[in-house]
């Protein structure tokens, strides 16, 4: 098997589970957290940052990634770990999610999707199996099934044919996959239909992946409705294989999802909200360009052991984003990646101890948000 995913501890008050998933290029704990470097880079950092700040796995995107460098340049630098330098692991999406954000430059068919690329205007067509060749070329341990999610939000009946066509293209993926030392995780999508979502797990899970994503939320509706989503999806999966959710990032949704039975989770939220300013700590977000941080010698967060944190205050952080200098994008995402890393690893520590509904409240309390119960 290309990955090993061993499950060390189910906590008893929920759904929520230690494991750890073993790779090519290392292991790492779960849950995890996965920092989004978009086009082979995660914004303003370097590797030795990432691992610095304890990042065990990092997650590359194929869209961006065939427009630009294109992939077989990317193989032909030794694929995307060495052109990066980074030698942990990589998972990869389909590229499906940003084809879906582009509808207005796209054209949906049964072989796939051809679009415009954001970049000049070129034509280009992403199938299963032109996904499938990018993703193997890119050569990440962990690769997505091609998936046409909906929008939120969409008839039951369009719905049902994204969700028939998702299994249709999971086929074509894993028959088109013939890289056997990366793992082809499968995609549930479903939209915001519980009986959709049960239908398309079960269709996926029959396929055999070794790995299944969940898809297609965090895409404009409440928190409540995406908690029943996943509440709807989970029952459905193997327990002995990892479940990841898409693109949920904040850290109150990465908690529940995680009582939920969640594994896997990346957003661009930690790091794009440091490069506008927003910054995550202990007692709840940090505004940095308000006036009241302006004559602020504390450090950030007093309880973050980051190089940001140990470093600087808040006086001078407020200076470097109202100035505009570049070193204020490196700084606060240095800090953010490591509130992200600390936080997983609390949570990791909560499930072992077998509470981590209470620390989920205590957490919500410390940062300003009712406990739920």
């Amino acid at each position: 098997m290309p990955i090993k995913f061993t499950i060390t501890h189910q906590e008893t008050k929920s759904r929520a589970r230690l494991g750890e998933i073993k790779t090519e290029h290392g292991s790492f704990q779960t849950p995890v957290f996965m920092p989004v470097g978009t086009q082979a880079s995660v914004k303003a950092l370097g590797s030795d940052d990432l691992k610095k700040c304890g990042v065990g796995i990092l997650l590359g995107n194929t869209y961006h990634l065939y427009l630009r460098p294109g992939h077989q340049l990317v193989k032909e630098m030794g694929g995307l770990h060495r052109f990066m330098n980074w030698n942990g692991p990589i998972l990869t999406d389909s590229g499906g999610y940003q084809v879906f954000s582009l509808k207005e430059l796209n054209k949906l068919t049964e072989e796939g999707v051809t679009f415009q690329s954001h970049i000049d205007g070129s034509r280009h067509l992403l199938s299963p199996e032109k996904s499938m060749e990018i993703q193997e070329a890119l050569g990440a341990d962990i690769i997505m099934a091609f998936d046409e999610p909906v929008p939120y939000p969409a008839s039951h009946s369009d719905t049902e044919e994204s969700g028939k066509l998702t299994t249709r293209w999971a086929k074509r993926c894993k028959e088109a996959h013939k890289d056997t030392s990366q793992a082809l995780f499968g995609i549930v999508q479903g939209g915001m239909f519980p009986d959709l979502r049960e239908r398309s797990a079960k269709e996926i899970v029959e396929l055999g992946f070794p790995g299944y994503a969940i898809g297609g939320l965090s895409v404009g509706e409440p928190k409540e409705l995406m908690a029943e989503m996943i509440d709807a999806t989970v029952p459905h999966l193997p327990p002995e294989a990892p479940r990841y959710l898409m693109g949920v990032g904040y850290p109150e949704d990465i908690l529940r999802s995680v009582l939920q039975g969640v594994d896997m989770f990346d957003c661009v939220v930690p790091t794009r909200n440091a490069r506008n300013g927003t910054l995550f700590t202990s007692t709840g977000k940090v505004m940095i360009k308000n006036a009241a941080h302006k004559n602020d010698p504390k450090p950030l967060d007093s309880n973050c052991s980051c190089y940001t944190c140990s470093n600087f205050t808040r006086a001078y952080l407020r200076h470097l984003f109202t100035a505009g200098e570049i070193l204020s994008y490196r700084l606060n995402t240095i800090h953010n990646v490591h509130f992200y890393m600390n936080l997983m690893a609390e949570i990791r520590k909560a499930i072992r101890e077998n509470r981590l509904k209470e620390y989920y409240c205590e957490f919500r309390k410390a940062t300003g948000n009712p406990c739920c119960g």
